[in-house]
Protein backbone atom coordinates (compact mmCIF):
# COMPACT_ATOMS: atom_id res chain seq x y z
CA UNK A 1 0.00 0.00 0.00
CA UNK A 2 1.07 3.44 -1.25
CA UNK A 3 -0.84 6.65 0.28
CA UNK A 4 0.24 10.02 -0.62
CA UNK A 5 -0.91 13.37 0.05
CA UNK A 6 0.20 16.85 -1.08
CA UNK A 7 -1.10 20.02 1.80
CA UNK A 8 -0.76 23.31 1.97
CA UNK A 9 -1.47 24.86 5.74
CA UNK A 10 -2.63 28.26 7.21
CA UNK A 11 -2.76 28.53 10.49
CA UNK A 12 -2.26 24.95 11.10
CA UNK A 13 -5.19 24.33 8.54
CA UNK A 14 -4.12 21.53 5.20
CA UNK A 15 -5.82 20.66 2.30
CA UNK A 16 -5.38 16.46 1.38
CA UNK A 17 -5.45 15.44 -2.05
CA UNK A 18 -4.59 12.27 -3.98
CA UNK A 19 -5.54 8.90 -6.18
CA UNK A 20 -7.39 5.93 -5.42
CA UNK A 21 -7.08 2.87 -7.73
CA UNK A 22 -6.92 -0.84 -8.04
CA UNK A 23 -3.90 -2.62 -8.04
CA UNK A 24 -3.54 -2.30 -11.78
CA UNK A 25 -3.28 1.48 -11.44
CA UNK A 26 -6.63 2.07 -12.84
CA UNK A 27 -8.65 4.66 -11.26
CA UNK A 28 -11.61 4.28 -8.88
CA UNK A 29 -14.48 5.88 -9.06
CA UNK A 30 -16.97 6.71 -5.87
CA UNK A 31 -14.68 5.41 -3.56
CA UNK A 32 -15.88 6.30 -0.25
CA UNK A 33 -13.41 8.41 2.04
CA UNK A 34 -13.91 8.45 5.65
CA UNK A 35 -12.33 10.30 8.43
CA UNK A 36 -13.41 8.94 11.37
CA UNK A 37 -11.72 11.15 13.87
CA UNK A 38 -13.64 14.54 12.22
CA UNK A 39 -16.66 12.34 11.04
CA UNK A 40 -16.09 13.65 7.59
CA UNK A 41 -16.63 11.74 4.01
CA UNK A 42 -15.84 12.17 0.46
CA UNK A 43 -15.92 10.45 -2.76
CA UNK A 44 -13.27 10.16 -5.79
CA UNK A 45 -14.37 12.16 -8.80
CA UNK A 46 -14.19 10.94 -12.61
CA UNK A 47 -10.26 10.71 -12.26
CA UNK A 48 -10.23 8.56 -8.91
CA UNK A 49 -9.19 11.61 -7.44
CA UNK A 50 -10.07 13.43 -4.01
CA UNK A 51 -9.49 16.76 -2.09
CA UNK A 52 -10.79 17.91 1.72
CA UNK A 53 -9.75 21.29 2.54
CA UNK A 54 -9.48 22.82 5.77
CA UNK A 55 -7.88 19.71 7.58
CA UNK A 56 -6.29 20.03 11.04
CA UNK A 57 -2.18 19.33 10.63
CA UNK A 58 -1.61 16.19 12.30
CA UNK A 59 -2.49 12.46 12.42
CA UNK A 60 -5.79 11.69 11.22
CA UNK A 61 -7.94 7.68 10.83
CA UNK A 62 -8.84 7.02 7.36
CA UNK A 63 -11.06 4.68 6.00
CA UNK A 64 -11.70 3.81 2.01
CA UNK A 65 -13.76 1.42 0.76
CA UNK A 66 -15.64 0.37 -2.26
CA UNK A 67 -17.73 -2.24 -3.47
CA UNK A 68 -15.92 -5.01 -4.81
CA UNK A 69 -12.88 -4.06 -3.04
CA UNK A 70 -10.87 -4.52 0.61
CA UNK A 71 -11.58 -1.80 2.85
CA UNK A 72 -8.48 -0.02 3.82
CA UNK A 73 -8.00 1.35 6.94
CA UNK A 74 -4.82 4.02 7.93
CA UNK A 75 -3.26 6.14 10.23
CA UNK A 76 -2.14 9.29 7.48
CA UNK A 77 -0.15 12.22 8.46
CA UNK A 78 -1.32 15.67 7.51
CA UNK A 79 1.31 18.73 7.08
CA UNK A 80 2.25 21.20 5.15
CA UNK A 81 4.89 20.26 2.39
CA UNK A 82 3.89 16.44 1.57
CA UNK A 83 3.82 15.61 -1.84
CA UNK A 84 1.35 13.95 -3.87
CA UNK A 85 1.11 9.98 -3.92
CA UNK A 86 -1.67 7.65 -4.75
CA UNK A 87 -3.47 5.21 -2.71
CA UNK A 88 -4.31 1.71 -3.79
CA UNK A 89 -7.13 -1.22 -2.64
CA UNK A 90 -7.26 -4.79 -3.24
CA UNK A 91 -10.08 -6.54 -5.00
CA UNK A 92 -12.23 -8.72 -2.38
CA UNK A 93 -11.33 -12.24 -4.14
CA UNK A 94 -14.16 -13.69 -1.68
CA UNK A 95 -16.69 -11.91 -3.39
CA UNK A 96 -16.06 -13.80 -7.00
CA UNK A 97 -17.78 -16.67 -5.01
CA UNK A 98 -20.76 -14.53 -3.73
CA UNK A 99 -24.07 -15.83 -5.22
CA UNK A 100 -25.89 -12.66 -6.49
CA UNK A 101 -29.36 -12.34 -8.00
CA UNK A 102 -29.40 -11.51 -11.69
CA UNK A 103 -32.73 -11.07 -13.79
CA UNK A 104 -33.25 -14.87 -14.44
CA UNK A 105 -32.27 -16.38 -10.92
CA UNK A 106 -28.98 -16.33 -9.19
CA UNK A 107 -25.39 -16.74 -10.39
CA UNK A 108 -21.87 -16.78 -8.79
CA UNK A 109 -20.17 -13.72 -9.71
CA UNK A 110 -16.90 -15.37 -10.98
CA UNK A 111 -19.47 -17.18 -13.88
CA UNK A 112 -21.02 -14.14 -15.16
CA UNK A 113 -19.79 -12.42 -18.17
CA UNK A 114 -21.53 -8.73 -17.73
CA UNK A 115 -20.90 -5.82 -15.85
CA UNK A 116 -23.23 -6.27 -12.53
CA UNK A 117 -22.37 -4.59 -9.36
CA UNK A 118 -24.22 -5.94 -5.46
CA UNK A 119 -24.51 -3.13 -2.69
CA UNK A 120 -25.51 -5.43 0.53
CA UNK A 121 -26.96 -4.00 4.14
CA UNK A 122 -23.42 -3.79 5.23
CA UNK A 123 -22.57 -1.16 2.82
CA UNK A 124 -25.28 1.15 2.84
CA UNK A 125 -25.34 4.71 3.29
CA UNK A 126 -26.16 5.86 7.12
CA UNK A 127 -28.56 9.04 8.07
CA UNK A 128 -31.37 10.15 7.35
CA UNK A 129 -33.12 7.65 4.74
CA UNK A 130 -37.01 8.41 3.44
CA UNK A 131 -35.81 6.44 0.03
CA UNK A 132 -34.18 3.60 -1.31
CA UNK A 133 -32.22 4.68 -3.96
CA UNK A 134 -30.50 6.75 -0.99
CA UNK A 135 -29.31 4.22 0.23
CA UNK A 136 -26.44 3.38 -2.72
CA UNK A 137 -25.36 7.22 -3.32
CA UNK A 138 -22.21 6.90 -4.56
CA UNK A 139 -21.71 3.21 -3.73
CA UNK A 140 -21.84 2.01 -6.99
CA UNK A 141 -19.65 3.31 -10.18
CA UNK A 142 -21.05 4.21 -13.70
CA UNK A 143 -24.38 4.94 -11.26
CA UNK A 144 -25.44 8.50 -11.03
CA UNK A 145 -28.06 9.16 -8.76
CA UNK A 146 -28.98 13.04 -7.83
CA UNK A 147 -31.66 14.04 -5.77
CA UNK A 148 -34.09 16.62 -7.25
CA UNK A 149 -34.96 18.93 -4.49
CA UNK A 150 -35.07 18.81 -0.53
CA UNK A 151 -38.85 18.11 -0.45
CA UNK A 152 -40.23 15.26 1.83
CA UNK A 153 -39.79 12.03 0.25
CA UNK A 154 -37.94 14.00 -2.76
CA UNK A 155 -36.94 11.62 -5.97
CA UNK A 156 -34.12 11.42 -7.39
CA UNK A 157 -32.81 11.32 -11.20
CA UNK A 158 -30.84 7.62 -11.82
CA UNK A 159 -28.55 6.89 -14.47
CA UNK A 160 -26.65 3.98 -15.06
CA UNK A 161 -23.83 4.41 -17.53
CA UNK A 162 -25.39 8.03 -18.66
CA UNK A 163 -28.40 6.66 -20.33
CA UNK A 164 -29.18 5.57 -23.64
CA UNK A 165 -31.61 7.66 -25.25
CA UNK A 166 -32.03 11.61 -26.22
CA UNK A 167 -35.97 11.40 -26.16
CA UNK A 168 -37.18 8.55 -24.11
CA UNK A 169 -36.90 8.28 -20.46
CA UNK A 170 -33.35 7.27 -19.48
CA UNK A 171 -34.57 5.75 -16.21
CA UNK A 172 -33.60 2.37 -15.17
CA UNK A 173 -36.28 -0.56 -14.83
CA UNK A 174 -36.69 -1.19 -11.10
CA UNK A 175 -37.73 -4.96 -10.13
CA UNK A 176 -38.80 -5.19 -6.14
CA UNK A 177 -38.57 -9.13 -5.34
CA UNK A 178 -39.16 -10.11 -8.83
CA UNK A 179 -41.88 -7.67 -9.64
CA UNK A 180 -41.04 -4.82 -12.17
CA UNK A 181 -42.16 -1.68 -11.37
CA UNK A 182 -44.05 0.45 -14.35
CA UNK A 183 -42.14 3.76 -14.73
CA UNK A 184 -43.30 6.93 -14.57
CA UNK A 185 -45.00 8.64 -11.45
CA UNK A 186 -47.94 8.43 -9.15
CA UNK A 187 -50.07 11.10 -8.32
CA UNK A 188 -50.26 12.48 -4.62
CA UNK A 189 -46.42 11.61 -4.00
CA UNK A 190 -43.32 13.38 -4.80
CA UNK A 191 -41.77 10.38 -5.36
CA UNK A 192 -43.22 6.40 -6.23
CA UNK A 193 -40.09 4.62 -4.72
CA UNK A 194 -40.54 6.65 -1.48
CA UNK A 195 -43.54 4.17 -1.10
CA UNK A 196 -40.97 1.58 -0.51
CA UNK A 197 -39.37 1.22 3.08
CA UNK A 198 -35.84 1.66 2.80
CA UNK A 199 -35.04 -0.03 6.44
CA UNK A 200 -36.91 -3.49 4.35
CA UNK A 201 -34.80 -3.32 1.88
CA UNK A 202 -31.53 -6.28 2.04
CA UNK A 203 -30.04 -6.07 -1.09
CA UNK A 204 -28.82 -3.77 -4.46
CA UNK A 205 -28.13 -5.44 -7.84
CA UNK A 206 -27.72 -3.56 -10.78
CA UNK A 207 -27.61 -4.92 -14.20
CA UNK A 208 -25.66 -2.88 -16.74
CA UNK A 209 -25.51 -4.65 -19.84
CA UNK A 210 -27.12 -7.56 -21.73
CA UNK A 211 -27.19 -9.26 -18.28
CA UNK A 212 -30.49 -6.66 -18.46
CA UNK A 213 -32.01 -6.94 -21.36
CA UNK A 214 -31.75 -10.94 -21.57
CA UNK A 215 -35.13 -11.47 -19.73
CA UNK A 216 -36.78 -7.69 -19.56
CA UNK A 217 -36.23 -7.12 -23.17
CA UNK A 218 -36.24 -3.22 -24.37
CA UNK A 219 -37.77 -1.56 -21.26
CA UNK A 220 -34.35 -2.64 -19.73
CA UNK A 221 -32.10 -0.51 -22.26
CA UNK A 222 -31.28 2.06 -19.64
CA UNK A 223 -30.13 -1.10 -16.83
CA UNK A 224 -32.08 -2.96 -13.94
CA UNK A 225 -32.10 -2.72 -10.60
CA UNK A 226 -33.04 -5.33 -8.58
CA UNK A 227 -34.29 -4.87 -5.10
CA UNK A 228 -34.31 -7.86 -2.81
CA UNK A 229 -36.50 -7.27 0.80
CA UNK A 230 -35.02 -8.81 3.65
CA UNK A 231 -36.33 -12.59 4.93
CA UNK A 232 -37.29 -14.53 7.85
CA UNK A 233 -35.05 -16.21 10.21
CA UNK A 234 -33.96 -20.29 10.40
CA UNK A 235 -32.10 -19.65 13.16
CA UNK A 236 -33.97 -18.30 16.27
CA UNK A 237 -36.23 -15.31 17.09
CA UNK A 238 -35.06 -11.63 16.22
CA UNK A 239 -36.52 -8.46 17.22
CA UNK A 240 -35.32 -5.05 16.06
CA UNK A 241 -36.46 -1.41 16.50
CA UNK A 242 -35.15 1.41 15.52
CA UNK A 243 -35.71 5.16 15.91
CA UNK A 244 -33.77 7.55 13.97
CA UNK A 245 -34.77 11.48 14.77
CA UNK A 246 -33.09 14.30 13.19
CA UNK A 247 -33.33 18.48 12.68
CA UNK A 248 -32.69 19.58 9.09
CA UNK A 249 -32.43 23.52 8.46
CA UNK A 250 -31.50 25.72 5.24
CA UNK A 251 -27.73 25.49 4.95
CA UNK A 252 -27.33 28.50 2.30
CA UNK A 253 -29.41 31.12 1.38
CA UNK A 254 -30.00 33.69 -1.67
CA UNK A 255 -27.75 36.89 -0.52
CA UNK A 256 -29.79 39.74 -0.91
CA UNK A 257 -29.90 43.41 0.27
CA UNK A 258 -31.87 43.89 3.09
CA UNK A 259 -34.56 46.36 4.09
CA UNK A 260 -31.76 49.30 5.24
CA UNK A 261 -29.87 48.62 2.36
CA UNK A 262 -33.17 48.89 -0.08
CA UNK A 263 -34.04 52.27 1.58
CA UNK A 264 -30.08 53.88 1.39
CA UNK A 265 -30.11 53.19 -2.38
CA UNK A 266 -33.53 54.43 -3.01
CA UNK A 267 -33.20 57.28 -1.54
CA UNK A 268 -29.96 58.13 -2.82
CA UNK A 269 -30.56 57.12 -6.35
CA UNK A 270 -34.73 56.71 -7.44
CA UNK A 271 -37.66 59.04 -8.04
CA UNK A 272 -40.09 60.83 -5.87
CA UNK A 273 -42.31 57.92 -6.85
CA UNK A 274 -39.73 55.39 -5.53
CA UNK A 275 -39.24 56.30 -2.32
CA UNK A 276 -43.52 56.86 -1.57
CA UNK A 277 -43.59 53.13 -2.25
CA UNK A 278 -40.50 52.45 0.26
CA UNK A 279 -41.64 50.55 3.78
CA UNK A 280 -40.80 50.79 7.21
CA UNK A 281 -40.90 47.30 7.76
CA UNK A 282 -37.40 45.41 8.16
CA UNK A 283 -38.64 41.38 6.59
CA UNK A 284 -36.32 38.48 5.84
CA UNK A 285 -38.62 36.99 3.69
CA UNK A 286 -36.46 33.66 3.27
CA UNK A 287 -36.45 33.41 7.34
CA UNK A 288 -40.36 34.01 6.76
CA UNK A 289 -40.73 31.21 4.35
CA UNK A 290 -38.31 28.28 5.59
CA UNK A 291 -37.75 26.94 9.16
CA UNK A 292 -36.47 23.80 10.81
CA UNK A 293 -37.67 20.63 9.83
CA UNK A 294 -37.90 17.69 12.04
CA UNK A 295 -38.48 13.93 10.84
CA UNK A 296 -39.01 11.15 13.04
CA UNK A 297 -38.31 7.17 11.56
CA UNK A 298 -39.72 4.10 13.28
CA UNK A 299 -39.21 0.84 12.47
CA UNK A 300 -39.73 -2.29 14.35
CA UNK A 301 -39.44 -5.61 12.82
CA UNK A 302 -39.80 -9.97 14.11
CA UNK A 303 -37.87 -12.45 11.95
CA UNK A 304 -38.36 -15.79 13.43
CA UNK A 305 -39.69 -19.20 12.32
CA UNK A 306 -43.25 -21.16 12.66
CA UNK A 307 -42.38 -24.88 12.64
CA UNK A 308 -40.45 -24.95 8.52
CA UNK A 309 -41.52 -21.43 7.63
CA UNK A 310 -39.54 -18.95 8.08
CA UNK A 311 -41.20 -15.38 8.25
CA UNK A 312 -40.23 -11.66 8.47
CA UNK A 313 -42.75 -9.25 9.62
CA UNK A 314 -42.10 -5.25 9.83
CA UNK A 315 -43.93 -1.90 10.55
CA UNK A 316 -42.61 1.28 9.90
CA UNK A 317 -43.53 5.04 10.62
CA UNK A 318 -42.03 8.50 9.51
CA UNK A 319 -43.06 11.82 9.96
CA UNK A 320 -40.74 14.24 7.93
CA UNK A 321 -41.46 18.25 7.96
CA UNK A 322 -39.16 20.05 4.64
CA UNK A 323 -37.40 23.04 5.65
CA UNK A 324 -40.24 24.79 3.66
CA UNK A 325 -43.42 26.18 5.78
CA UNK A 326 -46.37 23.60 5.24
CA UNK A 327 -44.12 20.53 3.39
CA UNK A 328 -44.54 17.30 4.99
CA UNK A 329 -44.80 13.73 4.63
CA UNK A 330 -46.26 11.10 6.57
CA UNK A 331 -45.96 7.32 5.15
CA UNK A 332 -47.06 4.05 7.48
CA UNK A 333 -45.68 1.00 6.09
CA UNK A 334 -46.30 -2.78 6.61
CA UNK A 335 -44.61 -5.86 5.02
CA UNK A 336 -45.06 -9.83 5.41
CA UNK A 337 -42.62 -12.49 4.19
CA UNK A 338 -42.67 -16.11 3.87
CA UNK A 339 -39.68 -18.79 2.98
CA UNK A 340 -40.50 -21.85 3.63
CA UNK A 341 -39.33 -25.33 1.95
CA UNK A 342 -40.53 -28.59 1.12
CA UNK A 343 -40.00 -32.10 -0.44
CA UNK A 344 -36.60 -32.12 1.26
CA UNK A 345 -35.78 -28.92 -0.16
CA UNK A 346 -36.42 -29.57 -3.50
CA UNK A 347 -39.50 -27.06 -3.59
CA UNK A 348 -39.02 -23.55 -2.32
CA UNK A 349 -41.71 -21.15 -1.75
CA UNK A 350 -41.15 -17.15 -1.43
CA UNK A 351 -43.93 -15.04 -0.44
CA UNK A 352 -43.94 -10.87 -0.02
CA UNK A 353 -46.59 -8.43 0.23
CA UNK A 354 -45.86 -5.33 1.41
CA UNK A 355 -48.44 -2.02 1.60
CA UNK A 356 -47.70 1.58 2.00
CA UNK A 357 -49.98 4.73 2.89
CA UNK A 358 -49.15 7.97 2.25
CA UNK A 359 -50.09 11.50 3.78
CA UNK A 360 -48.41 14.27 1.99
CA UNK A 361 -48.47 18.21 1.95
CA UNK A 362 -46.86 19.89 -0.89
CA UNK A 363 -45.93 23.28 -0.29
CA UNK A 364 -46.03 26.14 -3.01
CA UNK A 365 -42.55 26.18 -4.79
CA UNK A 366 -43.42 29.81 -6.06
CA UNK A 367 -42.73 30.97 -2.51
CA UNK A 368 -39.28 30.41 -2.91
CA UNK A 369 -38.43 32.41 -6.40
CA UNK A 370 -40.92 35.08 -4.51
CA UNK A 371 -39.12 35.70 -1.27
CA UNK A 372 -36.37 36.52 -3.50
CA UNK A 373 -38.22 39.36 -4.83
CA UNK A 374 -40.06 40.50 -2.51
CA UNK A 375 -39.27 43.91 -0.92
CA UNK A 376 -37.95 43.41 2.10
CA UNK A 377 -39.41 46.76 3.77
CA UNK A 378 -42.78 45.66 3.49
CA UNK A 379 -44.59 43.78 6.04
CA UNK A 380 -45.78 40.29 6.07
CA UNK A 381 -49.10 41.07 7.68
CA UNK A 382 -51.59 44.71 7.14
CA UNK A 383 -54.18 45.14 9.46
CA UNK A 384 -57.55 44.88 7.20
CA UNK A 385 -57.61 40.93 7.81
CA UNK A 386 -60.26 41.23 5.00
CA UNK A 387 -57.63 42.29 2.28
CA UNK A 388 -55.69 38.90 0.33
CA UNK A 389 -56.20 36.79 4.09
CA UNK A 390 -54.38 39.90 6.04
CA UNK A 391 -51.25 39.21 4.26
CA UNK A 392 -49.43 42.50 2.20
CA UNK A 393 -50.15 42.61 -1.09
CA UNK A 394 -48.92 45.00 -3.87
CA UNK A 395 -52.16 46.60 -5.32
CA UNK A 396 -53.40 48.16 -8.50
CA UNK A 397 -56.58 49.66 -9.47
CA UNK A 398 -57.90 47.63 -6.13
CA UNK A 399 -56.53 44.33 -6.90
CA UNK A 400 -53.25 42.29 -6.94
CA UNK A 401 -50.59 44.10 -9.24
CA UNK A 402 -49.93 41.52 -12.03
CA UNK A 403 -46.76 42.42 -12.82
CA UNK A 404 -45.11 42.31 -8.48
CA UNK A 405 -44.63 39.07 -6.91
CA UNK A 406 -47.04 37.65 -4.34
CA UNK A 407 -46.39 37.86 -0.64
CA UNK A 408 -44.66 34.62 -0.22
CA UNK A 409 -45.98 33.54 2.99
CA UNK A 410 -49.40 33.77 1.57
CA UNK A 411 -48.59 31.73 -1.18
CA UNK A 412 -47.83 29.02 1.58
CA UNK A 413 -50.76 29.41 3.51
CA UNK A 414 -53.66 30.26 1.34
CA UNK A 415 -52.84 27.64 -1.19
CA UNK A 416 -53.52 24.02 0.16
CA UNK A 417 -52.41 20.70 -1.72
CA UNK A 418 -52.86 17.46 -0.42
CA UNK A 419 -52.25 14.27 -1.88
CA UNK A 420 -52.92 10.39 -0.17
CA UNK A 421 -51.37 7.05 -1.84
CA UNK A 422 -51.80 3.72 -0.66
CA UNK A 423 -49.45 0.76 -3.17
CA UNK A 424 -48.96 -2.81 -2.23
CA UNK A 425 -46.33 -5.01 -4.14
CA UNK A 426 -46.54 -8.22 -4.12
CA UNK A 427 -45.91 -11.69 -5.27
CA UNK A 428 -45.45 -15.70 -4.63
CA UNK A 429 -42.58 -17.11 -6.28
CA UNK A 430 -42.60 -21.75 -6.62
CA UNK A 431 -38.86 -22.33 -7.27
CA UNK A 432 -39.21 -26.76 -7.85
CA UNK A 433 -35.50 -28.58 -8.52
CA UNK A 434 -36.33 -31.65 -9.87
CA UNK A 435 -35.76 -35.00 -7.73
CA UNK A 436 -34.18 -37.44 -10.62
CA UNK A 437 -32.20 -33.83 -12.52
CA UNK A 438 -31.83 -31.73 -9.43
CA UNK A 439 -29.92 -29.40 -11.81
CA UNK A 440 -33.33 -28.40 -13.57
CA UNK A 441 -35.05 -25.74 -11.76
CA UNK A 442 -38.76 -25.20 -12.86
CA UNK A 443 -39.38 -20.85 -11.57
CA UNK A 444 -43.10 -19.55 -11.51
CA UNK A 445 -43.52 -15.88 -10.18
CA UNK A 446 -46.88 -14.39 -9.99
CA UNK A 447 -47.35 -10.80 -8.59
CA UNK A 448 -48.98 -7.02 -8.19
CA UNK A 449 -48.32 -3.74 -8.18
CA UNK A 450 -51.30 -1.81 -7.33
CA UNK A 451 -51.75 1.79 -6.56
CA UNK A 452 -54.26 3.99 -5.39
CA UNK A 453 -53.72 8.02 -5.30
CA UNK A 454 -56.28 10.96 -4.69
CA UNK A 455 -55.31 14.66 -3.85
CA UNK A 456 -56.44 18.01 -4.11
CA UNK A 457 -55.49 21.66 -4.29
CA UNK A 458 -57.47 24.65 -3.46
CA UNK A 459 -57.08 28.36 -3.06
CA UNK A 460 -59.16 30.80 -1.28
CA UNK A 461 -61.07 33.45 -3.53
CA UNK A 462 -59.03 35.88 -1.26
CA UNK A 463 -55.71 34.86 -2.06
CA UNK A 464 -53.82 37.15 -4.17
CA UNK A 465 -52.32 34.46 -6.19
CA UNK A 466 -55.77 33.59 -7.67
CA UNK A 467 -57.84 36.80 -6.91
CA UNK A 468 -59.16 37.02 -10.46
CA UNK A 469 -60.26 33.97 -10.81
CA UNK A 470 -61.96 33.61 -7.86
CA UNK A 471 -59.93 30.77 -6.17
CA UNK A 472 -59.32 27.37 -7.56
CA UNK A 473 -60.27 24.37 -6.68
CA UNK A 474 -59.13 21.15 -8.34
CA UNK A 475 -59.15 17.21 -7.75
CA UNK A 476 -57.45 14.10 -9.06
CA UNK A 477 -58.02 10.50 -8.78
CA UNK A 478 -55.63 7.27 -10.52
CA UNK A 479 -55.86 3.50 -10.01
CA UNK A 480 -52.96 1.81 -11.57
CA UNK A 481 -52.96 -2.11 -12.02
CA UNK A 482 -49.81 -4.21 -13.03
CA UNK A 483 -50.01 -7.79 -12.96
CA UNK A 484 -46.69 -10.09 -13.37
CA UNK A 485 -46.34 -14.05 -14.50
CA UNK A 486 -43.27 -15.25 -15.17
CA UNK A 487 -41.87 -18.94 -15.81
CA UNK A 488 -38.48 -19.96 -16.42
CA UNK A 489 -36.82 -23.77 -16.99
CA UNK A 490 -33.16 -23.53 -16.21
CA UNK A 491 -30.68 -25.90 -16.01
CA UNK A 492 -27.12 -25.24 -14.45
CA UNK A 493 -24.83 -27.94 -14.52
CA UNK A 494 -20.74 -27.76 -13.28
CA UNK A 495 -18.25 -29.68 -15.18
CA UNK A 496 -15.10 -29.90 -13.09
CA UNK A 497 -12.75 -31.97 -15.03
CA UNK A 498 -13.08 -29.59 -18.06
CA UNK A 499 -13.62 -26.56 -16.04
CA UNK A 500 -17.08 -25.77 -17.44
CA UNK A 501 -20.68 -25.02 -16.73
CA UNK A 502 -23.39 -25.70 -18.60
CA UNK A 503 -25.83 -22.40 -18.50
CA UNK A 504 -29.01 -23.04 -20.16
CA UNK A 505 -32.70 -20.92 -19.52
CA UNK A 506 -35.76 -20.97 -21.09
CA UNK A 507 -38.38 -18.76 -20.07
CA UNK A 508 -41.53 -16.57 -20.51
CA UNK A 509 -42.99 -13.50 -19.37
CA UNK A 510 -46.57 -12.13 -19.19
CA UNK A 511 -46.97 -8.11 -17.79
CA UNK A 512 -50.29 -6.28 -17.86
CA UNK A 513 -50.18 -2.16 -16.92
CA UNK A 514 -53.62 -0.72 -16.76
CA UNK A 515 -54.21 2.50 -15.19
CA UNK A 516 -57.36 4.53 -14.52
CA UNK A 517 -57.26 8.44 -14.52
CA UNK A 518 -60.98 10.38 -13.17
CA UNK A 519 -61.10 13.14 -14.28
CA UNK A 520 -62.65 16.08 -12.18
CA UNK A 521 -64.47 19.48 -13.32
CA UNK A 522 -61.74 22.56 -12.31
CA UNK A 523 -63.15 25.45 -10.33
Amino acid sequence: MLLGVSASAFAQQATLKGRVMDQKGSSLVGATLRFEEIQKSLSTNANGDFSLDRLQTGKLRLKVSMVGYATLDTLIQVGDGQHPLNLYLKSNTSALEEVVVIGYGTQKKSDLTGSISTVSAKDFQKGQISSPEQLIMGKVPGVQITTSGGQPGAGSTIRIRTGASLNDSNDPLIVVDGIPLAGGSVSGVANPLSLINPNDIETFTILKDANATAIYGSRASNGVILITTKKGSRSGTQINFSTQNSLATVANKVKLLNADQIRDYVKTNGSDAMKKLLGTANTDWQDVIYGNAFTTDNNVNIASKAGNMPYRISAGYMNQDGVLKNDNLKRTTAALALTPKFLDNHLSLDVNVRGTWSKSKFATQDAIGSAIQFDPTQPVYVDDKNSFGGYYEWIQGGKPNPNAPRNPLALLDLRKDNGDVFRSIGNAKVDYSFHFLPELHANLNVGYDLARSKGNTFTPAIAARNFNEGGERTQYKTDINNKTLEFYLKYDKELPTIKSTIDATLGYGYYKNSSKVYNFNRT
